[in-house]
């Protein structure tokens, strides 16, 4: 029953972000706003609202650590599992843009969160990521944002194509989508995060554990769909781009705000995890830099998909 209640909010989580996300895009669109801007605002906040959410009620409920090992374990999903299925399926090539800006942010985020966890260690206090600390992470959020908007600015056609007029809604039902979607997401979360925990105590795992793995993995369920979609498709940069823009908004985004609201305690989370998690953006910077020039092939994919198998094997094992 347990295992069931997570299912029901993990479904909860995800129906609730699609529909939040199709309905914001529509009312957006009917107002004029740009596809560039929709997907960089709202398309990208919409797949990371699961671990939004979950992490957000975990701290308002007490549990920081797994706030944090909820987002250190999506962040290491997207990178090494999700990322590696995707070669698998189809070679990704790399374009310009990911490796001048995405890439680069990618590993500026985690190397900050291990920056601002580790520094508690090194001066023999206990782990706690501070409200200044998540302040400096949304300021971070705020730069990456306008940097991506004027870049995206500078690359678009100086004349719109015309398009084909697509059917609307009607804006009652993409407002019902909105709220609906709202609604599942709260809801789902809370339920979800609720039976996690039960699950997790009654296996003998400590919370954050379970966070990193089965809370991590559930959230990133819309990244990795979306992924496995646009392999199949031949789309394998809009895969890359948005495993980087997820783990980018996971950290400066989910956890600045998390931290805001509450200084977050690192609990079980080790330094070990934090080193691993910039471990993972400096492999796929090296690979996007090296190797196979502009291109993450299937070998590099099996390695990648491997490497998360060994962290969690030697996760459950500590």
């Amino acid at each position: 029953m347990t295992i069931l209640l997570m299912l029901v909010g993990l479904t909860l989580l995800l129906v609730g972000a699609n529909y939040l996300t199709e309905g914001s895009s529509a009312i957006a669109k009917r107002f004029g706003i740009s596809e560039f801007v929709i997907g960089l605002t709202i398309v990208a906040i919409g797949t990371s609202a699961p671990e939004l959410v979950v992490s957000l009620i975990s701290t308002i409920e007490g549990t920081t650590d797994i706030a944090i090992g909820n987002i250190l374990g999506s962040n290491l999903f997207n990178s090494l599992m999700i990322l590696g299925i995707t070669a698998l399926i189809r070679p990704i090539s790399i374009e310009r843009n990911t490796l001048s800006r995405d890439i680069p942010f990618g590993l500026l985020a985690a190397v900050v969160l291990a920056i601002c966890g580790l520094d508690a260690w090194i001066n023999n206090e206990a782990g706690v990521i501070t409200r200044s600390e998540g302040l400096l992470m949304l300021c971070f959020l705020i730069v990456f944002m306008v940097y991506s908007f004027i870049t995206a600015k500078r690359n678009e056609p100086a004349e719109e194509q015309p398009q084909a007029a697509t059917k609307q809604h009607p804006i009652w039902l993409e407002l019902i989508m909105i709220v609906g979607g709202l609604a599942g997401l709260i809801y789902g979360g809370d339920l979800f995060l609720e039976y996690a925990v039960i699950f997790a105590r009654d296996m003998g795992m400590s919370e954050a554990v379970i966070a990193v793995t089965l809370m991590a993995g559930g959230t990133s369920m819309p990244e990795l769909i979306t992924c496995v979609i646009a392999a199949a498709k031949n789309k394998g940069q809009l895969a890359l781009g948005n495993v980087i823009g997820s783990n980018i908004s996971n950290v400066f985004l989910i956890l600045g705000t998390c931290a805001t609201v509450s200084p977050l305690q690192l609990g079980n989370i080790l330094p070990i995890d934090l080193v691993i998690l910039v471990a993972a953006s400096l492999i796929i910077a090296i690979t996007a830099f090296t190797f196979r020039r502009n291109e993450l092939d299937r070998t590099e994919g099996a390695i990648f998909v491997l490497l998360y198998i060994s962290y969690i094997v030697y996760l459950l094992m500590r």
